[in-house]
Order: C-alpha cells, then sequence, then structure tokens
C-alpha cells in the first residue's frame, strides 16, 4: 500500500491541487508497472462515478466513516447560505464501492476524476484498505480531516433541517443530493440507517 503522506494545511488557498495529484499518480505507479487503480466510493461517486469502471466490488473500509459534514458553498449551496457534502471521516467503517480503473487508463482519467472530487484541494487523497467478497483492494479514498476548515463539526436536527429546507447551488439542493445518495447506496444494497435517519427529519419537505 503506498505511503499516505500527511497534509501540512488544510486551508485550500496554501494547497497544490496539481502536485497533489502528481504525488497521488506517483503513489499509484509504485504499486506495480500493470497496477489497477481502485476508488472508493462511498457518496456520489456510488450512483454518478462518470468514469467506466471495470469492476465494481461492495466494498468496507475500518477506521473511516460517511457523514454529511462538509460545507457546500457552490456545488449544494452558496457561500450566503452553504449547503452540505458527504465526507469520509476518521472513526467508525464505511460500506461503499470500490471501482477498478484499468492500468492503460488510469493516466487519461486522472485529471476529470481529480477535477470532478478536488475542484479545491479540500481533501486529503489516502489509500485505504477495502475489504471485499472477492479479497481486499488497496483503494484511493478522498478523506476529510476534522481539522479542515470545511468540516461543520457536530451539527443539530434543527440545523440540519433549515439546511435541507434552504440551501442550494449550482447543482442542486443539499436535500436532493442527500437523497440520491441514500437511494443510490441501497441500488447496491447498501443500507446507512443513519442517513436515513437524518433524512427522515425532512419527511415533510418536497
Amino acid at each position: 500500500m503506498p505511503r499516505n503522506r500527511p497534509q501540512s494545511t488544510w486551508e485550500p488557498s496554501q494547497r497544490d491541487g496539481r502536485q497533489m495529484m502528481a504525488d497521488t499518480l506517483a503513489q499509484w505507479r509504485s504499486l506495480g508497472p500493470d497496477a489497477d487503480l481502485w476508488v472508493f466510493g462511498y457518496a456520489s461517486l456510488v450512483w454518478r462515478p462518470e468514469f467506466e469502471a471495470a469492476e465494481q466490488r461492495l466494498a468496507q473500509v475500518h477506521g473511516y466513516h460517511r457523514c454529511l459534514n462538509m460545507y457546500s458553498r457552490v456545488n449544494r449551496g452558496t457561500p450566503e447560505r452553504p449547503g452540505l457534502v458527504f465526507a469520509l471521516m476518521p472513526g467508525g467503517s464505511c460500506t461503499g464501492m470500490a471501482l477498478r480503473l484499468p492500468h492503460d487508463q488510469v493516466e487519461a482519467t486522472m485529471p476529470a476524476l481529480w477535477a470532478r472530487e478536488m475542484p479545491n484541494p479540500v481533501y486529503d487523497p489516502r489509500w485505504l484498505l477495502c475489504r471485499t467478497a472477492q479479497g481486499p483492494v488497496c483503494a484511493l479514498a478522498f478523506t476529510l480531516s476534522p481539522r479542515s476548515p470545511n468540516h461543520t463539526g457536530p451539527l443539530s436536527n434543527a440545523q440540519y433541517r433549515d439546511i435541507f429546507e434552504h440551501a442550494r447551488g449550482r447543482y442542486g439542493t443539499t436535500l436532493d443530493y442527500a437523497r440520491q445518495t441514500l437511494q443510490g447506496l441501497r441500488a447496491h444494497g447498501i443500507e446507512d440507517r443513519a442517513l436515513a435517519k437524518l433524512l427522515s427529519i425532512a419527511d415533510d419537505l418536497p
């Protein structure tokens, strides 16, 4: 498994996204001359990956969990009324999908994947061990540090309700995004009870 390099700063304006991608590609190359790239999807990558995966496996990661605790000030909200997107954060475990990108497609596909996941270099790309029924794989995952300024910290049900009701960005509402993620997970046989419970506070919203 490639070494995960700790990031010295969590302020996006002080991080070099291109260098982070170059480092990630170098780490992938260190896996071997014919290594495919596995990517761990835990939210929209499950239901809208935007690249053709040669293989998909139900996968579990230990040490990280899926949570709706990352501010979105463009895609699902605005600077004046931030919305939320999912993050993979330390603690617990997470069931998602491991997506395999063939070796000969990695170099061409990575820039688009990076532009999607890291338009601002907020996430910390990490290599995580994914347990699958077919055996373990080492997968690239986009994680969020609790120290990131984009981390919301704990939110009350009233705060979530307000965001679900009002937050909208260029790609739609936070509520639609959260509902699509729950549906996408269920389509793959993944039941996220915490997310279902969170969304229940918005059952009466359109």
